[in-house]
């Protein structure tokens, strides 16, 4: 049953963004209004977020965009693609600015620094880059990650940098010492996102393995832990005043505190995953994506709870009041704008030419190619010039959003149905609002919604567009209300045989694999599910292996490698993502291993074991070449799966 939509949250709009699939979108902190998308189609587009129509299309880049990241002013953007290179245009001029190259793979986070004319970029080749775009150059290389950097965030005073990564860690950079200042450690997944409080001392993560963590940037410790996300989180936000922080969960927002950890309140919007997140006059909006579809909604936040009947309030706590200042020790109070931020010429660290080169002919021929295309002249007018920031045309920019006029029609509509029809809305309350309908709209562009997403979400409780009175037969009996159990289970069934048979034989299966599971031979039970000759089995063992990396042994991977180049062949997105962990999961943990043993010199004597496990290092090394011709074959491929190949091409290049 779907959840009823108040005007707590609607949708604004839903856009064809690029002519293929989108691959990255960033909204505008400063004016909440615009939205900015990188596509596999090599392309930035800009777009107003309750506009249909492109205001600019940004061109240069020669492999799909996978980062993107606005200024706070929204003067500039900054786009990192596939192939490593980085590019930056002045949106008020509308041409390129510069062209930064340096990274040997994928960009995958970038951020501005909120002051100096600075870029941090992350990568997939693990290096923190930070450049400056005056100089048009790297000045310094922050090394520490052992894999991709997922996401980066300047502190408000521009002195730090947070660097969240898939090894699982979120490390502090002190951008004025050019070092490592803490590493913070504590989840059990990647880390998708970092966000600093506006006022306080304080770093927010979010993981996919469900938590959010907020660490004391003056002890170096964690404050508290979050758990039970409905999701990975990617997605959060403090609050501008840092009473609170929002996380944009599978179709809802949730709103925390944490000293103590609480949930203030949870919001049903559905938007699917949400990408990013901002706030404008007292408004959150969100967006998000599917394929080519960009969707942008807005929550109101004087409907949202976002404080509690605790002692402990973090408003008070994000004020410089005197009591904390023994305990701070030598930090410093707050967060104040550095005089020479990233600037003192003794932390410079001069890297390579390629890194350091001046303009060249060729660094001429990529910004005569980069282009801006004007899409929309009178709404690029509006907010992209003239150039000084105090006569920017304000209304569509300081106005919060209204509700949807479609709400009140529909609701007087409702109203005015019959009595019977009233009876839908009984069970359907929400949120202590009296103007409920069930199953409305968001928001639309058409009086009709749309019934279900272009993208189906795998992490749902629930299927979405299937309802069981459409698979039973229309009651004619007027005094019969509701079937029988039983004629309504063999209604459903009708037809549905073979189904029925398959998901009974993979029950059998799984009961098979798991009476060996019990045993704690992890080894025979892997074996069972491989002779099954049933892949869905083969994947849904290795989803429980992959969450404990300790299970794995050399024994083990002689068995699953075989399996896992069928699983990255198959047609099945899920099949191809559990055969990517698990690889990443050898490649990490016996790689080095094998590839020594296999170097080593012959021993003297007879060594039954050396000899067993330098039989097993062979098969395995044997298969692991098999598998990377098909790994560098599929290197190529856009998209979620292609950055995944291109990750484990890196991993595998000790083998080359």
């Amino acid at each position: 049953m779907a959840t009823p939509v108040t005007k707590t949250a609607w949708k604004l709009q839903e856009i064809v963004a690029h002519a293929s699939n989108v691959s990255s979108l960033v909204l505008g902190k400063g004016s909440g209004r615009l939205l900015a998308t990188g596509g596999d189609d090599c392309r930035v587009n800009l777009w107003s977020v309750n506009k249909p129509n492109c205001i600019m299309s940004l061109t240069g880049h020669t492999s799909p965009v996978e980062s993107v990241r606005l200024n706070t002013p929204e003067e500039l953007i900054v786009a990192g693609s596939q192939s490593g290179s980085i590019r930056v245009w002045d949106l008020e001029a509308a041409k390129i600015l510069r062209t930064l190259m340096g990274h040997k793979a994928n960009i995958c986070s970038l951020d501005f620094h909120p002051y100096g004319e600075f870029v941090a970029s992350g990568s997939q080749d693990t290096n923190i880059k930070l450049w400056d775009i005056r100089r048009k150059g790297c000045v310094f290389r922050y090394k520490g990650h052992t894999q991709a950097v997922r996401c980066l965030r300047f502190s408000p005073d521009g002195k730090w940098l947070a660097s969240a990564a898939d090894d699982h860690s979120v490390k502090l950079w002190d951008l004025t010492a050019g070092k490592m200042m803490s590493e913070f450690l504590g989840h059990t997944g990647p880390v998708n996102v970092v966000e600093f409080h506006p006022n306080e001392y304080l770093l927010a993560s979010g993981s996919s393995d469900r938590t959010i963590r907020f660490w004391d940037l003056e002890k170096f410790q964690v404050v508290s832990c979050i758990e039970g996300e409905p999701g990975p989180v990617r997605s959060i936000l403090f609050n501008p005043d840092g009473c609170c922080l929002y996380s944009g969960c599978q179709d809802s927002l949730r709103v925390y505190g944490w000293e103590p950890e609480r949930c203030f309140d949870v919001v049903s919007v559905n938007w699917g995953k949400v990408a990013d997140l901002t706030t404008c006059n007292n408004q959150l909006i969100g967006v998000s994506f599917a394929q080519s579809n960009v969707s942008s909604y807005v929550v109101d936040l004087n409907r949202v709870t976002r404080s509690g009947t605790v002692v402990h309030d973090p408003v008070q706590d994000s004020r410089p009041v005197a009591q904390p200042t023994p305990t701070g020790s030598s930090i410093r109070r707050g967060y104040e704008r550095p005089a020479t931020a990233c600037s003192k010429p003794q932390r410079v660290k001069h890297n390579s030419e390629s890194e350091r080169r001046s303009p060249s002919s060729e660094d001429d021929r990529d910004e005569r190619e980069s282009r801006a295309e004007i899409q929309n002249a009178e709404d690029y007018k509006e907010i992209f010039q003239p150039k000084n920031s105090i006569s920017r045309t304000p209304p569509q920019r300081t106005e919060p959003f209204p509700a949807p006029p479609e709400d009140d029609m529909a609701i007087a509509k409702e109203a005015s149905k019959p009595s019977q029809a009233m009876d839908i809305q009984l069970p359907m309350p929400n949120r202590g609002n009296s103007d409920l309908v069930p199953r409305l709209p968001i928001a639309t562009s058409t009086p009709m919604p749309k019934a279900e997403p272009a993208v189906i979400p795998a992490a749902r409780n629930e299927p979405i567009g299937l309802r069981a009175s459409d698979f039973l037969p229309a009651v004619k009996m007027p005094n019969q209300s509701e079937m029988v159990d039983e004629d309504a289970m063999s209604q459903i069934r009708k037809g549905h045989d073979t189904m029925c048979v398959v998901l009974t034989s993979r029950h059998k299966n799984l009961d098979t694999v798991r009476a060996v599971w019990t045993t704690g031979d992890i080894k025979t039970s892997v074996d069972s599910a491989v002779a099954i000759n049933d892949l869905s089995v083969v994947v849904d063992l290795l989803n429980i292996v992959n969450q404990k990396a300790s299970l794995w042994k050399l024994d083990l991977c002689t068995t699953v490698l075989p399996q896992i180049e069928k699983l990255l062949q198959s047609k099945y997105e899920s099949y191809v993502q559990t055969g990517c962990t698990s690889l990443k999961l050898i490649l990490q943990r016996f790689l080095p291993l094998i590839t020594d043993i296999l170097a080593a010199p012959p021993s003297v004597g007879v060594d039954i074991s050396r000899e067993e496990r330098l039989h097993k290092c062979r098969l395995c090394h044997k298969q692991l070449k098999t598998i990377s011709h098909l790994i560098k074959n599929k290197s190529g491929l856009s998209g979620r799966h292609g950055s995944a190949f291109r990750e484990l091409q890196l991993l595998m290049a000790p083998l080359d």
